[in-house]
C-alpha cells in the first residue's frame, strides 16, 4: 500500500515539477575562469541532464523512459567526485559496489518492477551513519579500523528502496562534540572540507561534507546528522537544503550519538522535492510515522508556488549582522509580493535554554557514546576514548582540545535529578517558545537566518558559529527546513524555517513554495579568497 501511494506521489510530483508552478528553475551554472575551477556540472556525461539543477521526478521519468540508467548516473557522479571531490575534500571515499547497485536498479526499471522514489538514486551518507561494508569513524582514528556490524537502520531503509549508496562524507569530528573552539568541517579521518563558494571558507558543522558534495553537484542526495544546527548550518552555508525531521521520525539506531534526546538524521538535497522523497524513504523511525512522510510528498507535491495567505513570523537575530538582516528585508518582501503575511516575532526563553543546554548534553553524551562504543572495535567507553586522543598526535593536528569529552566524563549520570529536572525544564521552554509563538501570531511557520556568511577557516582560533536559530527547533524535537535565501557577496545564506511538532510535512509544503518564489541557488564558482578586504 505504501509503495503504491508514493509511486502515486512521483507521478504528481514529475507533473509539477514539469509545470510552471513547479519546483525552483535553477539558474545556469556559471562557467569558471579558464584553468580556475573544476569542470561545470552542466557539463555532465550524461546527455541532456545538468546535474546541478535536475530532479529526482524528472531522473525518474527519464528512467523509466528508457533514456537514462541508474549506472550512467551513478558514473557521471562519480567522474564529479574524481574531478571535483580533491578542491573541496567533501567525500571520504567512493562505495566500490555502487556501478553495481545502479545495474541491478537498472534491472528492476526494465522489468517496471521499481522499489520506490530513490531507485537507482546516487546517496552520499555522513561517515557517522553506520555501514557493514564501509568504514564509519565519525571523523575519528579510534574507529578507522573494522567497520561496524551492521548497517544503520536508515541505511536499511535506503537499500531496500533501491537507492545506491555512493560512499560517506567528511564531517567534524565526533560532530563537533570534541572540544571547546572546534574548527567544523576537520576531521583526523578526512582533514578539513571546503566551502565550494570560496575555498577558504567554513562549510559550517557536522555534516560539512554531505552540504558541500551537495553544493559541488557530487551526488544527487545526502544524508547529516544534526544535535543542533547540524544539517541546517552547513545547508545553509553551503546554499543548498536541509532538513531536520522531528524527532523519532528517522531512526537513530546505528548513528554515532550525541543525544537521544535532541539526535536526528535527515535529508539533504539541492532542492525540497528530494528532501522530500528522500524522507518517505528515511522515515518509519523510532515512533513508526511513516505516514508523515508520505503525507510530506502529497503536500510538497501541491502546486508549491502558492503563498497566499500563509503566515509567517520572522525572527531576525541582528547578532548575525547587517549584511544577513538586509538579506532578510528583501526575503520578506518577495513572499510579501507572493500574498504572504510576515510578522516581526521573537520567541521567548531562548537565553535559559543557551543556559541549559549543553549541560543537558554532557550527560547524554557520556550516557550514549558509551552504549554506541561497545558496539565498536576500539575504545569501549569514553574514558578510553580520551586516552586515545591522548596518544595518538594526529587527532591534534588541527586543534588539539577534547575539553567537551573530559566534562562530560565528570557530568552528573542522567539519573540524576538534577538531570532531569533540567531536561524537563529544556523540553518545556523549547516547545512553548515555539507553541506560543505560532499561536499568538497564528503563524504558519517560524523564519529565521540559518546562518551567517561563512566564517575563514581557521585551526589556530576555531569556529565563529554562535548561530541561536536552530536551538528551539533542537531542544523541542520539532521540525526545521532550511532553503537557500540569497547571499552575502559570494556566501550564500539560508532561510530556517520551523514548524510544530510532526508538521513535516505541511513544513516541507511550505518549503517548496518559498525556495520556488526565493529562486535564490546559485552554483559554487570555487573562488581561492575572497581577499585580505573582506571583514568576514
Amino acid at each position: 500500500m505504501v509503495k503504491r501511494r508514493v509511486a502515486t506521489l512521483i507521478a504528481v510530483l514529475v507533473t509539477s515539477s514539469l509545470a510552471t508552478s513547479g519546483p525552483t528553475p535553477r539558474a545556469a551554472a556559471a562557467e569558471p575562469e579558464a584553468g580556475s575551477s573544476p569542470p561545470s556540472a552542466g557539463s555532465s556525461p550524461v546527455p541532456g541532464i545538468d546535474l546541478d539543477t535536475v530532479t529526482i521526478p524528472e531522473l525518474q521519468t527519464r528512467m523509466a523512459g528508457g533514456s537514462l540508467t541508474s549506472s550512467a548516473l551513478t558514473r557521471a557522479y562519480l567522474q564529479r567526485i574524481k574531478a571535483v571531490n580533491p578542491r573541496i575534500n567533501a567525500v571520504l571515499r567512493t562505495d566500490p559496489t555502487a556501478l553495481r547497485q545502479a545495474a541491478a536498479s537498472d534491472a528492476r526499471h526494465r522489468r517496471g518492477d521499481t522499489l520506490g522514489p530513490l531507485d537507482g538514486i546516487p546517496v552520499l551518507l555522513k561517515d557517522n551513519v553506520d555501514t557493514h561494508d564501509m568504514p564509519t569513524t565519525a571523523g575519528s582514528l579510534a574507529l578507522a579500523g573494522s567497520p561496524p556490524d551492521t548497517d544503520a537502520t536508515l541505511v536499511t531503509r535506503l537499500r531496500e528502496a533501491g537507492a545506491v549508496i555512493l560512499g560517506k562524507t567528511n564531517l567534524s569530528e565526533w560532530a563537533n562534540f570534541r572540544a571547546t573552539k572546534p574548527t567544523s568541517g576537520w576531521s583526523a579521518v578526512g582533514g578539513q572540507t571546503h566551502n565550494p563558494y570560496v575555498l577558504d571558507r567554513n562549510p559550517c558543522g557536522s555534516s560539512s561534507g554531505s552540504a558541500a558534495a551537495l553544493a559541488a553537484s557530487l551526488s544527487q542526495v545526502a544524508i547529516g546528522t544534526e544535535t543542533d544546527g547540524s544539517i541546517v548550518c552547513p545547508a545553509g552555508m553551503n546554499g543548498v537544503v536541509g532538513h531536520k525531521p522531528s524527532l523519532g521520525l528517522v531512526s537513530g539506531a546505528g548513528v554515532v550519538p550525541i543525544s537521544a534526546e535532541q539526535d536526528t538524521a535527515g535529508p539533504m538535497a539541492r532542492n525540497v522535492t528530494d528532501a522530500a522523497l528522500t524522507l518517505s524513504v528515511l522515515s518509519g523511525g523510532d515512533t513508526g510515522r511513516h505516514e508523515d512522510a508520505t503525507r510530506a510528498l502529497a503536500e510538497v507535491a501541491k502546486h508549491p508556488g502558492g503563498l497566499r495567505g500563509k503566515r509567517i513570523g520572522l525572527w531576525r537575530l541582528p547578532s548575525l549582522g547587517a549584511e544577513v538582516d538586509a538579506v532578510m528585508t528583501r526575503t520578506a518582501a518577495k513572499l510579501r509580493k507572493a500574498g504572504a503575511e510576515v510578522v516581526e516575532v521573537t520567541p521567548p526563553y531562548q537565553n535559559r535554554l543557551a543556559e541549559l543546554e549543553f549541560p543537558a548534553l554532557l550527560s547524554e553524551f557520556h550516557r550514549d557514546i558509551d552504549a554506541y562504543l561497545a558496539t565498536r572495535k576500539g575504545p569501549r567507553n569514553l574514558a578510553e576514548l580520551i586516552e586515545f586522543n591522548r596518544t595518538h598526535p594526529a587527532e591534534h593536528t588541527c586543534f588539539a582540545g577534547q575539553e567537551l569529552f573530559e566534562q562530560a566524563l565528570a557530568a552528573p549520570p542522567t539519573t540524576d535529578p538534577k538531570y532531569r529536572a533540567m531536561r524537563a525544564e529544556l523540553k518545556d521552554l523549547s516547545q512553548r517558545s515555539i507553541d506560543e509563538t505560532l499561536a499568538a501570531h497564528h503563524l504558519d511557520a517560524i523564519a529565521a537566518p540559518t546562518n551567517p556568511p561563512a566564517w575563514t577557516t581557521d585551526c589556530a582560533r576555531g569556529d565563529n558559529d554562535v548561530i541561536p536559530s536552530s536551538t528551539p527547533a533542537a531542544v523541542a524535537g520539532y521540525p526545521s527546513l532550511s532553503v537557500p535565501a540569497g547571499a552575502v557577496g559570494e556566501l550564500p545564506v539560508g532561510l530556517l524555517l520551523t514548524a510544530g511538532n510532526h508538521q513535516d510535512a505541511e513544513l516541507l509544503a511550505l518549503g517548496a513554495a518559498v525556495e520556488h518564489r526565493l529562486d535564490a541557488w546559485r552554483a559554487p564558482r570555487y573562488l581561492p579568497s575572497l581577499g585580505s578586504g573582506d571583514s568576514r
